[in-house]
């Protein structure tokens, strides 16, 4: 039995008049190019697996055309597959009735988009409140829920404001209070970020994983965006052309990119503030000396090193145990890639 939140099972998706007729030649290799040209289909999703942990933030990305925000609508149905399976707790979405799928839409999942999504004919704590309305919910409960979450992305005083009257970033903050409003256990977001200006999406960013931190949400969060998915993402899948290229942790993905695909997406980040001391711990039975946690970055890492004797320090694990050790050399050449 798995743990995981949600499964994607060899999961396709083909665009056109008869994609039926076309997914054999798909399973038998046939480029999304010559699809296209040959068939006057467009491949979206091709074979992707992927098992996506409870409590954890799965981002999901790539470039533009790569499939990413294709594959998310899948997961409450958005969008019809031409082939795979969605699995949620163990049950099969694709087999779901109309009654079953609207019940997981509006009490198991929520969705954030990039381009917000707001009513603009109603104010703050009525847009807060859509989702429970449509559960039900009596309106001075909604509305009283409706002002926490406002309250707690950081708007008070704007509950009587019309979308119109807000900032962008105020804008995707109504969004996030709406979907985080129906308490949903799986968080959908599509770019939500994207159309934000830096300053204003790091402080978005800051207030998911604040948030995240004491809700312990199923979050897959699609970025085509490496920084952002690196300080986000507890595990990152990258895609190209529908397919799935790679998957694993931040260090994973920057230590062990596996083709020059997702090394030109990692060649250029900054890797003291990414790369962690228990991506490069070297197995010890026991270690004397100082010790740092094993989740330290590099960046903050240096020092201590330098200073510390035989230039090498102990790594430990997140129980307290020794992971490992790690010397100055060791560090400066996985700067270095």
């Amino acid at each position: 039995m798995t743990d995981a939140k949600v499964q994607i099972k060899n999961l396709y998706k083909i665009f056109g008049k008869n994609p039926q007729k076309v997914l054999p030649l798909v399973k038998n290799g046939m480029s999304k190019p010559d699809l296209l040209d040959q068939h006057g289909h467009v491949l979206g999703i091709e074979n992707v697996s992927l098992d996506i942990p409870e409590k954890q933030i799965q981002v999901v990305m790539g470039l533009s055309g790569s499939g990413k925000s294709t594959l998310i609508r899948h997961i409450n149905r958005l969008i019809e597959p031409t082939d795979g399976e969605i699995l949620i707790d163990g049950e099969n979405v694709l087999k779901m009735d109309e009654k079953q799928l609207r019940q997981v839409r509006r009490t198991k999942t929520a969705m954030v988009f990039q381009k917000f999504g707001l009513l603009p004919h109603r104010r703050v704590h009525e847009n807060v409140a859509y989702g429970l309305s449509i559960q039900g919910v009596d309106d001075a409960k909604a509305r009283e829920r409706a002002n926490y979450w406002i309250e707690r992305v950081g708007l008070s005083g704007y509950e009587e404001h019309y979308p119109g009257q807000l900032s962008g970033g105020m804008q995707q903050r109504v969004g996030l209070a709406r979907a985080l409003a129906t308490d949903p256990e799986i968080l959908l977001m599509d770019e939500a970020f994207s159309a934000l200006d830096p300053l204003i999406r790091f402080d978005m960013q800051s207030i998911l994983l604040q948030l995240q931190d004491e809700l312990n949400k199923t979050i897959i969060f699609i970025t085509h965006d490496l920084d952002e998915a690196l300080r986000l993402g507890d595990n990152i899948a990258i895609l190209r052309d529908g397919a799935m290229i790679q998957q694993g942790d931040a260090q994973q993905i920057v230590m062990q990119p596996a083709d020059d695909y997702i090394a030109d997406f990692t060649k250029d980040i900054n890797r003291a503030k990414v790369i962690e001391l228990r991506a490069l711990a070297r197995p010890v039975e026991s270690f004397a000396g100082p010790t740092l946690d094993g989740e330290t970055v590099l960046e903050d890492a240096l020092k201590p090193l330098a200073q510390a004797p035989d230039q090498t320090i102990g790594v430990t694990k997140r129980d307290g145990s020794l992971g490992g050790v790690v010397s100055l050399t060791e560090a400066i050449e996985a700067l270095h890639g």
